[in-house]
């Protein structure tokens, strides 16, 4: 046995759950079978199908301790086509959501009326659906339950879904279908790598959004195997993964993947791409931590720790200056956490798109990356900023028309009668509204921060104040800029 199955054997032995967690997850689900059918019988209440999907369902290839239960339930959708034909898309979302919310009411919540299943309630992503925790002496665990359009294979691959998660219980089929028992371990040895990457799921500590189960099987899909796939992955920017057998030019074609960065298409529907959310810089990050591994396989590779605070070195940092911080509070805990993430990254790209260039385009605080980190159990959120030129002058030359378009030059001539003439061009000196970044941030900040956000901090990044805005230099300096740009002048080794 070679170094690397030698530690991917280590490593299975605390990654995959155990006999006893899989028997009290089947063990739920037959208790909430029992209820849901019982309801739905003295209802009236048809349905096609009731099983759980998702790692801890029909694909299983759950990590340990994963005891979330994903149950989604099929309705046919032809006993409800006839009220929604001749409806646009918008209207039969519309009148869909009101199906589904009735029978959310109506059926789930009111079944769920036991001592174990507790506080059942309404969530909504494009459908309503019921969320529900069950608790006993030995278990605790959430449940989703999900109502579903049972489509046809034939009719997805044609039509299209009806709803987002209608393709959802046809990715299960696929990876039980598709995937070993060896492969499934190889799926898990994949996320808890990910995982270890701070790189998986909708709270990626790198990019907006990192790797997600799917993905993570359809990886293992193509490549057969972690080794190959570990051997492959420096390639995934250039080389998509299309179950259709389409060129990469083919695909750019369609105008909703010309700019997704990797592309691993659905096997169920060859419009969509399954990694279009993957940040990235969350590949980046991995790719550089696989092929450390390849180098020097060690077992720490999956292991999840903490992500350290950043500590500026004893010898001083020349880059001190150009790194700066914004702590914030979230104020609403009724918001998710997604919702808070996406507005805090349209926030900084707001900042970057701002700060890098004067409005006439002409340089202004140049280059600008920032990375978000967050912790939502204690509602800390913080932008992680760096600035190349955090000090600029107080004016700049300002490009007008042409010299060859007079029309155009006497109207700027006017309004500017102490321009000069440079390269063919009229320019006019402009004052700055400010000078130094800081200023420019905490003004920029302020007029644009969501209501629900409290500022803790902005500051440059040696006087961060919390341990999450710490964390969040650490990533941006660490685990974003140096592998984000190929020629960048950092190390992720700056700090030792």
């Amino acid at each position: 046995m070679s170094n690397v199955e030698q530690i991917y054997k280590n490593v299975l032995k605390y990654i995959v759950p155990t006999i006893n967690e899989i028997s009290t997850i089947n063990h739920v689900v037959d208790k909430l079978k029992i209820l849901l059918k019982k309801r739905a019988q003295e209802q009236g209440i048809r349905y096609t199908t009731m099983e759980p999907q998702g790692s801890t369902g029909i694909k299983q290839t759950q990590l340990r301790n994963d005891f979330d239960i994903d149950f989604f339930i099929g309705l046919n959708f032809n006993e409800f086509k006839p009220k929604y034909e001749g409806l646009s898309k918008n209207k039969r979302k519309k009148e869909s959501k009101k199906d589904f919310l009735f029978l959310c009411n109506e059926w789930i919540i009111k079944a769920l009326s036991t001592e174990e299943f507790k506080n059942p309630g309404l969530l909504y992503a494009e459908h309503p659906y019921v969320k529900v925790d069950y608790k006993s002496e030995k278990i605790d665990l959430k449940i989703d339950i999900v109502l579903y359009f049972d489509l046809t294979l034939e009719y997805i691959k044609k039509y299209g879904p009806v709803t987002a998660v209608d393709r959802s219980p046809w990715h299960g089929r696929f990876v039980r279908d598709n995937l070993t028992d060896t492969q499934k371990n190889d799926v898990r040895l994949l996320k808890q790598f990910f995982k270890a990457c701070h790189c998986y799921g909708d709270k990626s500590a790198v990019g907006k959004a990192g790797f997600i189960g799917y993905s993570a099987e359809l990886l293992i899909y193509h490549y057969e195997n972690l080794e190959n796939l570990f051997n492959n992955f420096k390639n995934l920017l250039r080389n998509p993964l299309d179950y259709y057998s389409r060129t990469i030019k083919e695909i750019r074609k369609k105008p909703h993947m010309c700019d997704d960065a990797l592309i691993i298409i659905d096997p169920i529907d060859q419009n969509r791409n399954v990694a279009s959310a993957i940040s990235e810089r969350s590949y980046r990050y991995c790719n550089n931590q696989i092929q450390e591994f390849l180098k020097n396989p060690k077992e720490d590779f999956f292991k999840i720790g903490i992500i350290p605070e950043y500590i500026e070195s004893k010898n001083g940092d020349k880059l001190r200056n150009n790194f700066f911080i914004i702590e914030l509070k979230n104020l609403n805990q009724e918001i998710h956490y997604t919702i808070n993430r996406d507005k805090l990254y349209s926030l900084g790209d707001s900042i970057k798109s701002n700060g890098e260039n004067e409005p006439s385009h002409a340089r202004k605080f140049e280059k600008i990356e920032f990375e978000l980190y967050f912790e939502d159990n204690i509602e800390e959120y913080n932008l992680a900023i760096y600035c190349s030129n955090p000090k600029i002058s107080k004016s700049y030359l300002r490009k007008g028309p042409p010299i060859k378009e007079k029309s155009h030059m006497d109207k700027f001539i006017r309004k500017n009668p102490n321009y000069i003439e440079k390269k063919g061009y009229l320019w006019i000196e402009t004052e700055r509204e400010f000078t130094e970044f800081i200023d420019f941030l905490k003004n920029f900040t302020i007029l644009k921060l969501p209501d629900n956000f409290e500022v803790r901090n902005i500051s440059k990044s040696v006087n961060a104040t919390t341990i999450s805005g710490k964390k969040a230099i650490y990533v941006l300096r660490n685990m974003v800029l140096p592998f984000y740009y190929e020629r960048a002048r950092f190390s992720h080794e700056s700090q030792n």
